[in-house]
């Protein structure tokens, strides 16, 4: 097994693999399984948050053990990254990887376990959610943010950024870290980045006019590539979810 930790954690090591070695039977299960396996594990004065993520196909077990950085190594060096940046993001801990002499099977994400008081998910849905229009702008300012220090966030999509309210203020920690680009964004490629937030105009408007205001770009321009960029995306999304309907329909006859 591969096993990387970050200096502070080292000393720990044994401790950490112990909650490996009993990940399928202890811990307690959070979020969505459907891909991967997430838990959070007591210990000593904190909780980690441990990610397992599913072995992947026969090509790219090949492609990860020979060719590419496994999704558990890029989410710790992302998050390595993002703190060097002054980006929120719960603080990293180690990745742990499982191989053999030819294939690439399981790996390990592990961090601190942030609680939060929301994630964007909760604004897509609770439109009388307290201070909800300065929320929305914080989160568009934290993108803008985002964009200025070269930070391409491939899923930036609604449970993928955690909320807390810190003071008078609300904090923005990016969370399932393992699709970054990093560099100068254009204007189309900053604007896309946010189609796969909501299905809702309204909130497009405040995003779009919150982002124009700081970035000095024109309303009427950000706000129609952002609503174009949205539109588009629901509906490859739809698309793609009623091929898979299909392809089930026909499996099952």
């Amino acid at each position: 097994m591969k096993k990387v930790f970050v200096e502070a954690y080292k000393s720990k090591e044994k401790e950490v693999l112990e909650i490996i070695d009993n990940f399928d039977y202890q811990g307690n299960e959070i979020g969505n399984q459907d891909r991967n396996t997430i838990k959070t594990f007591t210990f000593y004065n904190e909780v980690l948050n441990v990610k397992a993520f599913k072995i992947p196909n026969i090509f790219n077990q090949i492609a990860y053990k020979f060719l590419r950085k496994s999704k558990a190594q890029r989410s710790f060096e992302y998050a390595n990254k993002l703190i060097s940046l002054s980006v929120g993001t719960p603080k990293p801990i180690a990745y742990l990887e499982q191989t053999t002499s030819l294939l690439f099977k399981r790996s390990f994400y592990i961090s601190e376990h942030l609680e939060c008081d929301l994630t964007y998910r909760e604004l897509t849905k609770q439109f009388d959610y307290p201070n909800y229009d300065p929320i929305l702008r914080a989160f568009t300012r934290f993108t803008y943010s985002l964009h200025e220090k070269g930070i391409h966030f491939l899923d930036h999509s609604p449970g993928n950024t955690l909320i807390r309210k810190e003071g008078e203020e609300y904090k923005f920690y990016l969370v399932d870290l393992n699709r970054m680009n990093f560099g100068n964004l254009d204007f189309e490629t900053r604007i896309k980045n946010f189609s796969r937030l909501t299905i809702h105009k309204s909130m497009v408007e405040v995003m779009s006019d919150e982002y124009a205001k700081v970035s000095g770009y024109d309303y009427a321009k950000v706000f129609n590539l952002m609503w174009k960029e949205t539109c588009d995306f629901q509906e490859r999304f739809h698309r793609k979810k009623r091929l898979k309907k299909k392809l089930k329909f026909w499996k099952k006859n």
